[in-house]
């Protein structure tokens, strides 16, 4: 009876298993696949299914549930290769992440749609989102007038706001781009550092110079700053300022007060934008003061217009392992954060999503 018994559970399994074949168009398949075939070992990597190529066609078993995610992930992949934009396993990855992610197999952005938002283009580079999170994030920014990116190191929220920031300004929906972060610092004081005011603020905005150099001729930046178009300034020289018809962007914004914090947002004037950015978990204020930004996530949080952008470490576009760097930081700290919550909770109002 024992051999029947496996006999027929072997004969189960393998009627539990499924197949599919896509054909790819000709003229896709090479960008699909990528160089020495990258694209497709990353696929392999990451799908349970199994994966086998002949021509243009690609044949898929396994699972059912396994074949059907693959289907997904290649249709997906496909359509980012047909709308002209280079796949990397960096896109593989996110793609098949944003997919395993959808719990009831639905959601309003395709993979597709999110990897192929161009926000803004230069010299040949285009940047856009690469998760379904930064996509919402970049949205949410089109649509509200203050917005909070909120999440750890490496998921774009400066970056992306930084682009909108320069789209508006290009698109002339605004007259000038704002930059400004807190000058604090882990482990040391402004006034232990050598040199000038003006040189010790300089290396705390050094990433926002930075990031305007990605994306805006370098030639241009020094005379725009000159005329005020664009202003890279620390968060005390925005006190008594009202910033009409402005796109301003507060980076590091768990290091700001809660006083700083209000002091900021009442300076939004008539045609102006605010995204602020922050990480919640690497605050530096001295002292163990309380962060503005957690102040703020209690406070606004019913307050229309307002909008609030959580990402993760799923949403981190840096090397693969600040995602896992993240995580174990995560898990290591979470009693901590767990506790932190708790007396959240216990406050006033609680944050849009």
């Amino acid at each position: 009876m024992a051999p029947r018994e496996n006999a027929s559970s072997d004969a189960s399994q393998s009627s539990a298993r499924s197949s599919s074949r896509i054909d790819v168009p000709p003229g896709l398949i090479m960008g699909l696949l990528g160089s020495s075939d990258e694209n497709l070992r990353a696929l392999e990597r990451l799908l349970t299914a199994d994966i086998h190529v002949r021509g243009n066609a690609i044949s898929l078993s396994g699972e059912p549930d396994d074949v059907a995610l693959a289907e997904r992930a290649v249709s997906e992949l496909v359509a980012v290769v047909a709308s002209g934009q280079t796949l990397t396993p960096d896109a593989v990855r996110h793609t098949v992440a944003m997919l395993a992610g959808m719990q009831d197999g639905t959601v309003e952005e395709s993979p597709a749609e999110v990897l192929t938002l161009d926000i803004l283009s230069r010299r040949g580079k285009t940047i856009r989102p690469k998760t379904l999170n930064q996509k919402r994030y970049v949205d949410a920014i089109d649509t509200h007038t203050i917005v909070f990116g909120i999440g750890p190191a490496g998921t774009g929220k400066t970056y992306l706001a930084m682009a909108k920031a320069v789209s508006a300004l290009q698109g002339k929906q605004v007259s000038r781009i704002i930059l400004t972060r807190p000058a604090v610092e882990a482990g040391e004081r402004l006034g232990f550092l050598p040199g000038t005011l003006s040189e010790k603020i300089d290396p705390y905005l050094r990433p926002l110079y930075d990031a305007l150099h990605d994306m805006m001729d370098p030639e241009l930046i020094p005379k725009l700053m000159s005329a005020g178009v664009i202003e890279v300034a620390p968060l005390a020289y925005m006190r008594g300022r009202s910033l009409n018809d402005a796109f301003i962007i507060l980076d590091e914004a768990q290091n700001t007060t809660g006083e700083q914090m209000k002091m900021f947002l009442t300076r939004l004037g008539f045609g102006s934008k605010m995204v602020v950015t922050g990480d919640i978990t690497q605050v530096d204020l001295p002292g163990g003061a309380p962060s503005g930004l957690n102040t703020a996530m209690r406070v606004l949080g019913d307050v229309d217009d307002i909008h609030f952008a959580e990402l993760t470490s799923a949403d981190v576009v840096r090397h693969r392992l600040v995602s896992e760097i993240v995580d174990a930081y995560s898990k290591f700290e979470e009693p901590t954060l767990m506790n932190r919550a708790q007396r959240r909770a216990s406050g006033p109002g609680r944050p849009r999503r």
